[in-house]
């Protein structure tokens, strides 16, 4: 669909048309996030957090940059050179911290991202393969994340590594040399630090030009809106630039409000204090959890307490990756045509359900292994997965949706108590007031 308004790019420097003859990036960019791209004219601030995710991970990666250049990855000196970087390096301690805090800061607004996306229903078709993509970034970050928090080789990060790389050993007959295999010995070590810290440094950059695939599978449908009705005509869109490129400037500025805030006044506010600790194999924390990202899904590992037919161990496992892997089918679970929950009042209910219910993971995953959390993670552990295979398929094959609008423009004035181009056409030309 072309608008009069989103025309091909047409330098007119001679410099930048000597440059689009031979390698057209301004116009690629002109096209992709600038003027030459039609967008809905109804999204709201919560479509500024795939820019955010952005910005988070070029953060992630200068500091993780200039990190590397003094870290040193061995299990000896690990500790002191992070050390070294807070106490000696000129701003160390800002660029340690930034991208400390910046892990924190992207998870958060991943998070929000997902959650946008399963309220306005941005999975469904023909946007499947933009969520795919979204979910193997998710699983990348996961990844990088966790390895990157075994880097300082405290206390924490020792055991951490120890607790995750064994949920390999519970798969039966190869489990114990596949963790073998994957540390470079049978415990965490120098092979093992010298493993997590280069895959560390490759992963960032794999999340990005699987981001660039995640943008370009956006850009072939256009971009979902908080109505879902798909874009009819032109007053249904506006340029990107300048109109989201000012929405998103201003949703940054935010983002790196509250980042800052976090970094100078409480940088230490969502990390742990063992952290501080050096690494000692000899000594095992009292309560060994991960970060605050991973505690939904260490709540639902630690849900299993009863061997069935394999070890509650192997039980826990494959239900900590499964329910992340169900994301992966969640496009074909939901069959309702309908795709904003602004217009399904029972799935929007369900939905807040599934909200606090990973909430209450969350605390129980952080929380010390007593009787009462334990059946509290269970019960939870249950719900998230009856959300999924139960409860939304009944609901998208059983809900009443209420009627949607005809199209972008009508929902837009009539929330903002204006009149459609066919209410006034019906009225002779006149535009009466809003009714």
């Amino acid at each position: 669909m072309s608008f009069p308004w989103a025309k091909h790019y047409a330098p007119k420097h001679p410099l930048m048309k000597w440059m689009d003859e031979r390698l057209p990036l301004p116009r690629f960019v002109y096209g992709a996030i600038g003027g030459g791209y039609p967008v809905p004219r109804n999204l709201n601030y919560f479509w500024n957090f795939g820019v955010l995710a952005g910005a988070a991970l070029a953060i992630q990666i200068v500091t993780g940059i200039v990190l590397a250049m003094h870290f040193a990855a061995n299990g000896d000196i690990a500790f002191n050179s992070v050390e070294h970087i807070m106490r000696d390096v000129n701003a160390g301690w800002f660029i340690r911290y930034a991208h400390a805090n910046g892990a924190s800061m992207f998870l958060a607004v991943v998070y929000i991202h997902i959650g946008r996306g399963l309220y306005y229903g941005s999975y469904k078709a023909p946007r499947e393969m933009v969520w795919l993509l979204g979910v193997v970034i998710f699983l990348l970050m996961m990844a990088t994340a966790f390895m990157g928090y075994v880097l300082p080789w405290g206390q924490m990060s020792f055991w951490g590594a120890q607790v995750i790389t064994g949920f390999f050993s519970a798969i039966p007959l190869v489990g114990e040399t596949i963790r073998v295999w994957l540390l470079g010995g049978f415990a965490p070590d120098n092979a093992a630090l010298n493993r997590f810290f280069s895959l560390h440094y490759l992963l960032p950059f794999v999340i990005a030009g699987v981001i660039i695939l995640h943008i370009w599978a956006l850009h072939i449908p256009g971009s979902n809106n908080p109505t879902g009705v798909e874009v009819k005509d032109e007053q249904d869109t506006v340029p990107f630039h300048p109109y989201y490129t000012a929405k998103d400037g201003f949703g940054l500025g935010v983002f790196l409000l509250i980042f800052a805030s976090l970094i100078f006044f409480s940088p230490n506010l969502l990390g742990h204090p063992d952290n501080y600790i050096p690494a000692n194999p000899l000594s095992t924390p009292a309560h060994i959890v991960p970060e605050w990202y991973f505690l939904p899904f260490y709540a639902i590992l630690k849900s299993f307490t009863i061997d069935f037919l394999f070890p509650a161990k192997l039980w826990g496992v494959l239900a900590m990756f499964g329910s992340i892997l169900l994301l992966f089918f969640l496009p074909w679970l939901d069959t309702s045509p309908v795709r904003s929950a602004n217009y399904r009042p029972v799935y929007r209910w369900f939905l807040v359900a599934l909200v606090i219910d990973v909430l209450v993971l969350g605390y129980v995953g952080g929380a010390e292994p007593k009787a009462g959390v334990i059946l509290l993670g269970q019960l939870a552990s249950a719900y998230y997965f009856l959300h999924f295979l139960v409860i939304l398929p009944i609901v998208s094959a059983m809900e009443r949706p209420r009627p949607l609008p005809n199209s972008i423009t009508e929902a837009v004035l009539a929330k903002h108590g204006g009149t459609s181009p066919a209410q006034t056409a019906m009225r002779g030309g006149v535009i009466a007031p809003a009714e």
